[in-house]
């Protein structure tokens, strides 16, 4: 399955387990200097209350020397900062990442058109951990 974009979220398939996609993601950043500032596991506290959830992570991720000027040319941005990917499995048990596209995030929050890139990093990480 390719990826596909609808209502400004980008689906993008991996061929790994949640876990796995996970792990070569945070690899990833910490080679690059980004900052992961966080990993919600939906399923696992879904789990501790005794429901049951597909495999469903949210890693929450950036890098303060792109995401400053990004507040800085539009202060509502920060609503949406630091940017989020999640990871989830779905009912045919394929493993997908989701994240906001770039373009969505500038429709939304109107900044200049040459911040675009500080977003984009996202379409990269994905690609580069789904593979």
């Amino acid at each position: 399955m390719a990826r596909t974009i609808a209502n400004g979220i980008v689906n993008e398939p991996s061929s790994h387990s949640v876990d796995e996609t996970v792990e070569r993601l945070k690899a990833i950043l910490q080679a690059s200097g980004a900052v992961l500032f966080g990993l919600i596991d939906h399923s696992g506290e879904a789990e501790k209350m005794g429901l049951e959830m597909k495999p469903t992570k949210l890693l929450i991720l950036g890098n303060p020397k792109a995401g400053t000027p990004l507040m800085l040319a539009s202060p509502s941005t920060a609503i949406d900062l630091p940017l989020k990917m999640l990871f989830w499995e779905d009912a045919t048990k394929k493993v997908r990442i989701s994240y906001n596209s770039p373009e969505y995030l500038q429709e939304q929050h109107v900044f200049p058109e040459e911040l675009l890139p500080n977003t984009s990093v996202l379409r990269k990480l994905a690609s580069g951990v789904a593979q």
